[in-house]
């Protein structure tokens, strides 16, 4: 019996005495090696997701932001909500141009100063641009030997090719591209015309040299009716020295007339109409007021300008500002004090001091027709600044609302003005200094109303 029993144990298959069958084993090689593709996932996504988050923190305070905006992008909404296509919203709005009237009695579209022409970076060594504003085209181009930048009439006096359209640079001259006349960058004067036998070169083969002056990241070009000696345009030694680091930038075209733009600064009554609402309730002035996120953070200010009275600093103003950051109106989360330097009519220092650290912001407006006023932002701060992304998209979104209203406001010569708007006028006193009576007026050039 016993060898029988035996005999019946060793016919029965080894999975009927463990319990575990054969399909089971497979089924947990299986999933051992599942197991071991899971943990690899893991670990591949662990690494893609550490690789994201660096990107995103080297996005954020690392990479600058470059925020640009064209004509037609704010402040028309109203008009072409109705509209799908591009070629439709911008038809509409070229029509809204035309009809519009800039305003009555307008001063004269170009002051006199110093205007942006380029930004640094727009101008590499060895390189020439052409640039059209001030009612002028000029050609920009930077010396490869001296890096200095040059800025000349564009128009050959050949035969009218465009010396920043092809020119080719060449120390500190530029060759026009049509035959190669050759013109010097701290004058304008020839000095080579290649296939000409006459060793005289003619004194009209001369075009117009402009004083021009570069720092902190943009490139100026000295503008007066009167030929009038430029006053100093002061440099920001932090960023020269390398102790600020930039952050980034906006750029935007706006419908108005210069003037209108430092004016904001003297009108302290609009900082609550615009401004207060919390910068997540976007830039559109028809729903600001009225988001949910309005209440978020409110802005509060308190504001004065006035201009300076010093010998040699006439042509400067300064606007002095207390701005607080308030959530839901109730609790203080930062007060700012800002210093904003208006050094002619198309520049502007702008400081920004906290108990969590100082900004920067250079603005530069610069028109480039008599209805057209380009303006960029550059800011700068000390390096690791972990809120300086928040200040520039925060400020990017406070200019717009401003835009909406320049790209549909006229320019009133004589406004309804109440006791409290005292420091408009006197800005505007101010600003008659930047006009001559040689100044061209706007009959002087033709408007072109299409963007």
């Amino acid at each position: 019996m016993a060898s029988q029993t035996s005999g019946q144990l060793r016919d029965v298959p080894l999975h009927h005495t463990s319990g575990v069958s054969v399909g089971d084993w497979e089924i947990l090689l299986s999933w051992c090696e599942s197991a071991l593709e899971s943990r690899l996932v893991i670990k591949y996504a662990c690494t893609l997701l550490a690789v994201a988050v660096s990107y995103l923190f080297w996005c954020y305070f690392r990479r600058p932001i470059n925020w640009t905006r064209n004509l037609t992008d704010i402040g028309y909404r109203h008009l072409t909500d109705t509209q799908s296509s591009d070629h439709a919203k911008r038809d509409t709005i070229n029509n809204h141009r035309r009809m519009r009237k800039l305003g009555i009695k307008l001063p004269p579209p170009f002051p006199n100063g110093w205007f942006c022409i380029a930004e640094s970076a727009d101008v590499p060594a060895g390189k020439s641009i052409s640039v059209s504003c001030l009612g002028n085209t000029f050609a920009v181009f930077r010396s490869e030997e001296t890096q200095e930048v040059f800025i000349l009439d564009a128009y050959c006096p050949h035969l009218g090719a465009n010396l920043g359209v092809g020119g080719m640079v060449m120390k500190d001259c530029i060759e026009c591209p049509f035959h190669h006349w050759k013109f010097r960058g701290t004058d304008g004067q020839c000095v080579d015309i290649p296939y000409s036998c006459n060793d005289t070169i003619p004194k009209t083969a001369k075009v117009k040299s402009w004083k021009t002056h570069e720092m902190n990241g943009f490139i100026y070009v000295w503008h007066h009716s009167d030929n009038l000696e430029p006053w100093g345009l002061p440099r920001v030694q932090e960023i020269d020295s390398g102790k600020w680091v930039y952050y980034g930038r906006n750029e935007f075209y706006i419908n108005c007339h210069i003037q209108d733009i430092p004016e904001n600064g003297a009108d302290v009554s609009h900082l609550k109409a615009i401004h207060e609402a919390g910068m997540f309730a976007g830039s559109d002035l028809r729903s600001a007021r009225l988001s949910k996120w309005a209440s978020l953070g409110l802005h509060a200010w308190d504001a004065k300008w006035q201009p300076m009275a010093e010998e040699g600093q006439h042509h400067i103003a300064v606007m002095s500002l207390k701005h607080s950051f308030k959530l839901f109106n109730k609790m203080d989360i930062v007060n700012v004090n800002i210093t904003a330097r208006q050094i002619g009519p198309g520049y502007v220092q702008l400081y920004l001091e906290s108990s969590i650290g100082i900004m920067m912001a250079l603005q530069c407006v610069t028109p480039v027709s008599p209805s057209v006023q380009k303006v960029i932002h550059r800011f700068y701060g000390p390096d690791n600044l972990l809120f300086a992304k928040f200040v520039v998209w925060g400020e990017t979104i406070m200019f717009e609302r401003d835009i909406m209203v320049w790209n549909n406001k006229q320019y009133i010569d004589n406004p309804c003005l109440v006791k409290e708007d005292k420091q408009i006028k006197s800005f505007r006193n101010w600003y008659k200094q930047f006009y001559s009576d040689t100044s061209p007026g706007y009959g002087n050039f033709q408007v072109g109303l299409d963007w």
